[in-house]
């Protein structure tokens, strides 16, 4: 069966409030310099056959098409059905938020790098927008990723924002819940945390840059299973 069985159900998050999908809530105030991030990431665009496993253990196959723009990619399958979205790459990592059909406009991805004990950064996207946004997350409580951060980050057009961030463990992954009213669910591999914003309609993957191609999981909002899935490039 193909990848429909989990798009309707991954992600069970929202967004509302009056910014724009790819902006956060802006403000004037001063976001210090990163830290030191992974290397950079290899270009990823072209051609690839995919075979996978449903949450169920349920294979799939099918096709799937990488395009860059600017400094995102789209993501397009043919898996039983068109599937769209988009990718941000991270180090070694790209993490994906996709829905059925050819538009994927309202779902978005952060990927987080685990700096230390204590700190995330990450970059993130919308579909439709072909820059990214940055964010570092500080955490102030908690142990391990679950706990209560302090964010600053910056939009895709410059401007910046702070925000608190509440992160949760739920089954499998993570609740994030952001006061500026964005709220989705992450995988946490390693050293490096995807988490998919965007509504229910949004399904999401994480990938590993390999050198076939990419190496994937993705599992649905709360649920102690997840699915996999290996793209190899053409």
């Amino acid at each position: 069966m193909a990848l429909a069985l989990f798009v309707a159900c991954v992600l069970g998050c929202t967004k509302s409030g009056a910014n724009s999908a790819s902006e956060r809530s802006a403000s004037n105030s001063n976001t210090s310099a990163p830290l030191e991030r992974a290397t950079p990431h290899a270009d990823i665009a072209g051609d690839y056959t995919v075979v996978g496993t449903n949450e169920n253990g349920s294979p799939y196959k099918g096709t799937l098409a990488v395009i860059k723009h600017g400094e995102v990619y789209q993501f397009r399958w043919s898996a039983g059905k068109q599937y769209d979205g988009v990718g941000v790459p991270n180090g070694n990592v790209v993490a994906v938020a996709f829905t059925g059909g050819s538009s994927g406009k309202g779902c978005g991805v952060v990927s987080y790098q685990l700096l230390n004990d204590r700190i995330l950064d990450g970059v993130w996207a919308y579909w439709g927008v072909n820059e990214m946004g940055t964010e570092k997350a500080e955490r102030t409580s908690g142990s391990g990723l679950a706990g209560d951060y302090t964010v600053t980050g910056t939009n895709p057009n410059g401007s910046r924002y702070k925000a608190a961030l509440s992160v949760i463990s739920n089954a499998g992954g993570y609740n994030f819940a952001w006061s500026n009213n964005t709220s989705g669910y992450g995988i946490k591999q390693g050293n490096t945390v995807s988490v998919g914003i965007g509504g229910p309609r949004c399904a999401f993957v994480a990938y590993e840059i390999t050198p076939e191609g990419l190496d994937g999981v993705w599992g649905g909002y709360g649920s102690e299973k997840t699915g996999t899935e290996k793209a190899t490039k053409k």
